[in-house]
């Protein structure tokens, strides 16, 4: 009876495991839900939601949705009233100039030293991710363009082989994907002409061709 007892074990954990893997997975779920929405304008800064009237919003409980909004907390998109819900955070033009600031002082050194080392032949390797940030700016999707700018950069920045620098550097670039209040939303020509930009650095960097790249990544990070 033992034996049998000891053999349930393996089984209980494996349905407890399952049971994690699902509600991480709503979670998962619910923050790019979350995301998309706050990108499209659809939580507005200075409002405040409740866990569960969003709940009910995409079909879940309030804890899946508590749990991404913690995310989004640690982010620096909304902050936590006790008792009320989340408020979006206003996201003023001085601090996304301040973190494009920091994420080029990040950045450009990297990728001038990889234009410097990685063979030409090796960044045919981002050249997907530059084509799926081509694809979503054509289809005015602003949401999957957020993705698709950082999937980018996150493929040129794996070629430094560096962990830790990705990490740091993800953190960064999602915070200044955040938008501004008010009404107005990103257009779909201003994200034609980020991806545009994504390929002249491309090109500049498997050219080797410092100044010329420098000068573009710069000039990227200062686009709106």
């Amino acid at each position: 009876m033992r034996d049998t007892a000891r053999a349930r074990v393996p089984e209980q954990q494996d349905r407890e495991q399952d049971r994690k893997v699902v509600r991480h997975s709503v979670r998962g779920q619910v923050l790019d839900a979350l995301r998309a929405a706050l990108l499209a304008g659809e939580l507005a800064p200075g409002e405040i939601y409740s866990g569960p009237a969003l709940g009910e919003r995409f079909g879940v409980s309030a804890t899946p949705v508590r749990e991404a909004m913690q995310q989004l907390a640690l982010e620096g998109v909304v902050e936590c009233l006790p008792n009320r819900g989340f408020r979006v955070l206003t996201r003023t033009p001085g601090e996304l100039a301040e973190l494009a600031e920091v994420r080029a002082l990040l950045e450009v050194p990297v990728m001038l030293r990889l234009a410097r080392t990685v063979p030409a032949g090796a960044w045919a390797a981002v050249v997907p991710a530059a084509e799926s940030a081509e694809s979503a700016a054509a289809a005015g999707d602003a949401a999957r363009y957020a993705d698709a700018d950082r999937a980018f950069h996150r493929a040129v920045l794996a070629l430094a082989g560096n962990a830790q620098l990705l990490l740091v550097a993800e953190d960064l670039h999602r915070r200044s994907q955040w938008p501004l209040p008010g009404p107005r939303r990103v257009r779909r020509a201003e994200l034609v002409a980020d991806a545009a930009e994504h390929l002249a650095v491309l090109v500049a960097l498997s050219a080797g061709d410092l100044s010329g790249a420098e000068s573009l990544i710069r000039a990227h990070f200062r686009s709106p």
